[in-house]
């Protein structure tokens, strides 16, 4: 049977001071995070096809959240907010970053658009407390990738890195754009998931054992799965033949089980490895799932968002409320079912708090320490959690989940143009847009925000609408803006 740690634990982190806390007991972490992902893609979060044995076995052992949010609609502002711990237009990142050869210059500025190397990172702070750091699939953190025109992995804080700008290609099968520590790899065998968690496996195994002089651990494991193109072991897909409208969607659900086997085996490398009981796992996603055949090439993209409305790329709890299971054995108490609001922007104050790194005292974050949730405990979140994602496919922009409720505003009467960007051509636009046409929901009894109450529910309208204009407008003037050439 497995001794619990848990009354130890909760002991130093309560009582003693963060050097000593640090001194004592310092946990691994390691955050596994999917692309593009639905909300119902697992079978623990109700997919009636999909098998994911390991990650139903993880949540068993720990918490799933059903109230777990990314920090974007889309893949790198979603990351860049998991890195920093603060809403990405901080960083000056609101939009998908494109591939850029540092020549062609682009109308809306992207091709400069970067996670900066001054930014204040989960890595950097944890590497400085004297955590050793990994980053195992997809950066896309950066337009020009492995240059020093800009900033790279490790200027993030990663001390070893092996990753790709954006997607595995030409596909997840036989990937040939991975890079390791500045060296380009070439062309390997096999489907990407199982590589980024191949080489995640090694260098854990190169900490050493639990009792050594090792330094404990960060690990990002970044796969490209499910997002486009996606391409899965014939063997796996050979398993839906018979449940799958087509062949395009089989390959959708073995994409999924692939992930799952990767996760699986994570899982048994740190119990071969006897850094099981020591080490935080979370699993999660980058977005919500893509439109089918949005563009060309996304015609297996079968993600799940039930019971939610909208996609990815909406402001609606599809776009960005995500699977989220978190598994630490002896501490975490088995079996939990979880709604309370958390957040990838929670990420970074958390394992600061547990690992006793000394976060900046002037750095303005947007997440909370959700360490409370481990024992089903209340969390306490100083500000709400908002999104201002201006290239939104729905007409309203801005998010705001505030308690059991989930507002949302349109910009200027949905009369704001689009940007993908924010620079010096467009900022005062930007900038002096007004939230109107405000929709409120009460997402404890509808979750799918099907009512409305606005209308309703004035008071609870008055009190939202003033506190989602404090924060909307605090973030705009700290968000970034990129110099127009």
């Amino acid at each position: 049977m497995r001794r619990s740690r848990l009354p130890l634990l909760l002991l130093i982190l309560t009582l003693l001071p963060c050097v000593t806390r640090a001194e004592v007991s310092r946990p691994n972490f390691i955050v596994i995070l999917c692309d593009d992902l639905g909300y119902g893609d697992l079978a623990c979060y109700g997919h009636p096809q999909i098998k994911t044995p390991h990650l139903d076995r993880m949540a068993a052992q720990g918490i799933r959240y059903t109230s777990c949010y990314s920090a974007a609609p889309v893949c790198s502002p979603s990351r860049v907010g998991l890195m920093t711990g603060r809403s990405p237009n901080r960083a000056g990142v609101y939009d998908w970053i494109p591939a850029s050869n540092g020549k062609t210059k682009r109308p809306d500025s992207r091709e400069q658009v970067h996670l900066k190397a001054d930014a204040v990172t989960l890595p950097k702070l944890l590497k400085k407390a004297g955590y050793a750091t990994c980053l195992s699939g997809k950066w896309h953190c950066n337009a020009q990738f492995n240059s020093p025109a800009q900033a790279q992995p490790d200027d993030a804080g990663f001390d070893h890195w092996f990753a790709t700008q954006n997607n595995a290609a030409p596909s997840h099968k036989n990937p040939r754009n991975y890079v390791r520590n500045s060296e380009p790899v070439g062309p390997i065998q096999g489907f990407s998931c199982q590589i980024a968690t191949d080489e995640a496996i090694d260098w854990m195994r190169d900490k050493g054992a639990p009792d050594s002089d090792q330094p404990p651990f960060f690990l990002y494991l970044a796969f490209h799965e499910p997002h486009e193109p996606v391409a899965s072991p014939s063997e796996l897909v050979a398993g839906y033949e018979d449940v799958a409208e087509n062949e395009n969607q089989a390959q959708y659900f073995a994409n999924v089980e692939n992930v799952d086997l990767a996760v699986g085996r994570i899982l048994k490398a740190l119990e071969s490895t006897g850094k099981d009981e020591n080490t935080l796992v979370i699993f999660t996603s980058d977005n919500g799932p893509e439109t089918l055949s949005r563009y060309r090439g996304a015609g297996r993209s079968y993600g799940r968002p039930d019971p939610l409305r909208g996609m990815k790329l909406w402001t609606t709890e599809a776009g960005f409320r995500v699977a989220g299971i978190a598994r630490w054995p002896g501490v975490i108490k088995e079996g939990q079912v979880i709604d309370t609001p958390v957040s990838s922007l929670d990420f970074l104050p958390t394992f600061c708090h547990l690992a006793g790194a000394n976060v900046p005292g002037d750095l303005q974050l947007d997440g909370a320490v959700m360490a409370p949730t481990f024992q089903n405990k209340p969390l306490t979140r100083p500000k709400p959690l908002i999104w201002c994602y201006y290239n939104a496919l729905n007409e309203h922009r801005v998010a705001m989940r505030q308690g059991v409720w989930k507002v949302l505003a349109k910009l200027n009467g949905g009369e704001l143009p689009r940007f993908s960007n924010v620079n010096t051509k467009n900022v005062v636009e930007a900038r002096g847009a007004k939230l109107t046409d405000i929709e409120i929901y009460r997402l404890s009894d509808d979750l799918a925000e099907t009512h409305n109450r606005a209308e309703t529910n004035p008071k609870a309208l008055a009190r939202l609408t003033t506190q989602l204009e404090l924060a909307y407008r605090e973030l705009v003037r700290d968000s970034m803006v990129w110099v127009a050439e």
